[in-house]
Parts: C-alpha cells; sequence; structure tokens
C-alpha cells in the first residue's frame, strides 16, 4: 500500500491540506476559506475555532479527493501564517480571545512606547526584527492586559500561547504537546535568533511569562502524534513545523547561499538564503531563521515583505467590484497598453519592509476622466510587483551583489503578466515551478525528512520541476523611469 505526506498549509483567509507522494508530486488538496474578523479600523482578527473547523474539512475533503485512508498517511507537516498569535485555556482547549493576526495594527501604540523607551536597538540586535505591530509580542502583551483574567491563568499555567502552529498541534494531539519550530519562534519578538531560544529580557520587556510559550524544537523535529481524531488513525507522527515563508523558500529549493523566492499570496514576501549567517540589515529588512534541521546548525534568511499583495486584488473585487473573480484581473488588465498615469499604492494595512510606515495608507491618484477600471487594474498588478522591486533592490545592498534570478510562488504566480512585469521592474529574470503550492510542499520536504522518506536535501532538489522562466525585456532606461513615477507616488503617502 502506497504512503504519503499530509501537508498543512493554515493561512490568513484558508486552510488548505495537500496529499503529497514519495515523489514529491500533489495527489489532491483541498481549500476551505473561514470569516475574517474586522473589530474596528486596523484590527484584525480570526476565531480559533473557525482555524480548527477549517482545517479539519480541508484534511477530510484533501484525502477524500486522493481516495486514501488515514492508514496511508505516513507523517504530518504543517506550515502557516506566521506572526498571527492565540491564547487558550489548557484544560477546556478554548480560546481566551480571537485570534490577533499577523495584518493588525492594534498595538502600534505599545510598539511607539518601547520606541520612545529606547528599546528597539535591543529588539532588533536579539531578534533581527523592527519593531511593529506585525509581529507576535505586542499582540500577545494586548491580549494578557485587555481580556479579564488572563494574566491571573497565564501565570498559574492554566493558559497557553502560541502562533498558529502551536495551536494546531495541540488540537492534533489532543493537547499531549505544546511545541513549536525555530522559523515560527523567530517571528515572535520573543527568541533570540543567535541562541534559538526564548529571551528573558524580551520576555520581561512584553510581560510575557515564559510559562505559557512552546517548547522551540528543530523545523523536523518529532513534534507528536495524532490522538482523538476520529477521521485519522491514533499514532500518525507530526514530523515537520515551518512558517509559511520559510516553508516556501525551503519548497522552491533555494538551499544555497544567496537563492532567494518571492511567494504572491495576500501579502507578498522576499527570503534570500544567507545560510549560517545571520546578515544584519543595514536597510530595515529582516533578518530571520529559515530552518534548523535536526543535529544541524541554524540557517538564517533576509525577509522583506509587503503586506497587502493578492488582497490587493481581492479589494479591487470585493470592495470596488470591478469582476467577480480575482482571476479576470490578468485579463482586464490587459485590455490596455499602461495605466495612463494612474497608481496605486496598496498601503491598506500599512507600508512593510523597507519602509515600515504602519500609519500609511492606501493611495490611488493620477486619475482622469479616461481613467477606465482597466487602469486601475493594471495598476494594482504593476503595485505588486514594484512594492517587490523596493524590497529586492534593498536585499542587494545589504547582500553586497546582485541576484542572477527570483524564485516565485503562490496563487498570483500563474498570471504570466505579473510575472513578466516583476522581472521587467527587478530586472532579473523569474523563475516559475510546475507546483505552484510550494508552501505546502516545503512542509511536506520537512516532515518527510523527518521520518526518512527523503535521505537529504540533494534529493529534493531532483523533485522540484521549472514551468516557465521570464526574461527581462524592458530596457534600463525605461526600468530606471518606471521606479522614479513609483518613488513619487509613494512620496505622496
Amino acid at each position: 500500500m502506497s504512503s504519503f505526506i499530509m501537508a498543512i498549509d493554515q493561512g490568513t483567509t484558508s486552510s488548505r491540506t495537500c496529499i503529497i507522494n514519495q515523489a514529491g508530486g500533489l495527489v489532491a488538496e483541498a481549500r476551505e476559506s473561514f470569516k475574517q474578523i474586522f473589530p474596528k479600523p486596523g484590527w484584525v482578527e480570526h476565531d480559533p475555532e473557525d482555524i480548527w473547523y477549517s482545517t479539519q474539512r480541508s484534511m477530510r475533503l484533501a484525502m477524500e479527493k486522493a481516495g486514501i485512508k488515514g492508514g496511508q498517511i505516513r507523517t504530518i507537516g504543517i506550515t502557516n501564517q506566521r506572526e498571527t498569535v492565540m491564547l487558550w485555556n489548557q484544560k477546556t482547549g478554548k480560546a481566551l480571545y480571537n485570534a490577533i493576526v499577523w495584518q493588525c495594527r492594534r498595538t502600534q501604540d505599545l510598539c511607539e512606547k518601547l520606541k520612545k523607551a529606547k528599546k528597539e536597538k535591543i529588539i532588533t540586535a536579539k531578534t533581527g526584527l523592527v519593531l511593529d505591530p506585525y509581529f507576535s509580542a505586542t499582540k500577545i502583551q494586548w491580549i494578557l492586559k485587555n481580556v479579564p483574567g488572563a494574566m491571573q491563568k497565564a501565570k498559574a499555567g492554566d493558559a497557553l500561547a502560541g502562533t498558529v502552529d502551536s495551536f494546531l498541534l495541540w488540537k492534533l494531539t489532543a493537547g499531549q504537546s505544546h511545541k513549536t519550530d525555530v522559523s515560527n519562534a523567530s517571528r515572535t519578538m520573543l527568541m533570540n535568533i543567535h541562541t534559538g531560544w526564548w529571551d528573558e529580557e524580551l520576555m520581561k520587556m512584553f510581560s510575557v511569562p515564559e510559562e505559557v510559550l512552546p517548547e522551540i524544537c528543530p523545523s523536523n523535529a518529532d513534534f507528536g502524534t495524532t490522538m482523538g481524531l476520529g477521521f485519522l488513525p491514533d499514532g500518525i507522527p507530526i514530523t515537520g513545523m515551518i512558517g509559511d515563508q520559510q516553508s516556501a523558500l525551503f519548497g522552491q529549493t533555494c538551499f544555497e547561499v544567496g537563492e532567494s523566492k518571492c511567494t504572491f499570496g495576500t501579502g507578498s514576501f522576499l527570503l534570500l538564503n544567507t545560510g549560517k549567517k545571520a546578515v544584519k540589515s543595514k536597510n530595515k529588512l529582516l533578518t530571520t531563521v529559515a530552518w534548523r534541521l535536526k543535529n544541524q546548525e541554524t540557517i538564517y534568511a533576509l525577509e522583506g515583505g509587503a503586506f497587502v499583495c493578492g488582497a490587493a486584488v481581492q479589494w479591487l473585487r470585493d470592495g470596488l467590484g470591478l469582476f467577480e473573480q480575482s482571476s479576470e484581473v490578468e485579463a482586464l488588465a490587459k485590455t490596455v497598453n499602461d495605466t495612463e498615469g494612474v497608481e496605486f499604492i496598496p498601503a491598506l494595512t500599512g507600508l512593510g519592509a523597507p519602509h515600515w510606515r504602519p500609519d500609511a495608507r492606501g493611495l490611488i491618484c493620477g486619475l482622469t476622466r479616461g481613467t477606465t477600471k482597466a487602469h486601475i487594474a493594471r495598476a494594482t498588478l504593476e503595485a505588486m510587483a514594484l512594492q517587490n522591486v523596493d524590497v529586492l533592490l534593498t536585499m542587494q545592498k545589504d547582500l553586497g551583489k546582485k541576484l542572477k534570478d527570483i524564485k516565485v510562488d503562490g496563487g498570483a504566480a500563474a498570471n504570466d503578466l505579473l510575472m513578466q512585469m516583476q522581472a521587467d521592474y527587478l530586472g532579473v529574470g523569474v523563475v516559475r515551478p510546475s507546483n505552484l503550492e510550494t508552501t505546502a510542499l516545503g512542509a511536506a520536504f520537512m516532515a518527510g525528512l523527518g521520518v526518512g522518506i527523503w535521505k537529504d536535501q540533494k534529493e529534493l532538489r531532483r523533485i522540484l520541476k521549472v514551468d516557465k522562466e521570464f526574461k527581462v525585456k524592458m530596457s534600463p532606461k525605461d526600468r530606471k523611469a518606471r521606479h522614479v513615477r513609483w518613488e513619487k507616488a509613494l512620496e505622496r503617502v
């Protein structure tokens, strides 16, 4: 009987499960969307029970589509939206409050207080992160401070905190395992990326008791085994956990120093492998843990991301009603040859790297009587590519050399027009794999290494196949002129 890997990819707007075979092929996938909660402007939440229900449903549906039984699942890997965090009662499993999502800006005031207290320098030195509401520490701090009884439960050991990977692991193992991997822990702003452990000074700074935090493990550790699920037998090992962007880097087999990828999801995220060295950015990029395999040294990455990428297309669809399906944006944008001066800065939840402007708001400018929805659609795709240019050029400065090409993945990477724009505006080739779901594939690779399905990373490199390469067609002069127009629009935000 054949055996398979189950890769859970718990994202910002949906939970997805992929069934991967031992050749690294996608056998089946199932996706279950869940509700987004916006209590106030700038606040973003998820109901943890929605996350758990949608994850379970996607797991069952994926197995049904693949035509397999639970006993054929050899191992499970988990990848997840990273900085989103929640606290739950250790005894009942009930959440103390909704999950606070990575996009949420409610803790901006807490960050400003720490900046005024001159704490940002030491935080960045220990974590590689900038002091921003994006990360988990101030979110946990907010819940402990604002939810009645939360701090008392935390100090008494009755409450647990974790990013989504920890929560799903706890659920999958019937509360037997409270762990996280080093990549997810590096995004909390509570772990020292140089030691790989929770940092006492940081926990004190953010008023987070260590008792609530999960154990930090290598990314292909023995995290636990399934228990009490009903639709899966007990005892299936969970041997892979890794944050979604690091998982895409691993799934793209960017194992060598200088290899990079860009994932086009709700946001867009560029990661560059810097090997065993935690390269300190001089230009407001993040230094983050990429992964750590069992009995090996930690691998680091430089990261920059835009908070809104695919979410901008969703906004055109749902907020402005420009089309019914997100996939229609490419055809609409192609009906015009250029934006005719329309610029869209998609700062709908602030600006990420390298600007770090949580106060920034979206802007559409350059409108005339001749502007149509096609111009706005094209300006949106151009903005998705141009904000990545800001990050990549900054990465090249930190690395001290130009990158040869960049690997792409995620849903919007299927858009040929966008990928050509990306190659032209970056001035480097764009390589798209046959399987765009490299985030799930990275979790599968990690879990497979954990149980010995694949023996090493060289074997994984042979699995990944290329679909298409996009060569640069734009002249350096035209590229520079386009960058100048974009930078002028950014100045207006």
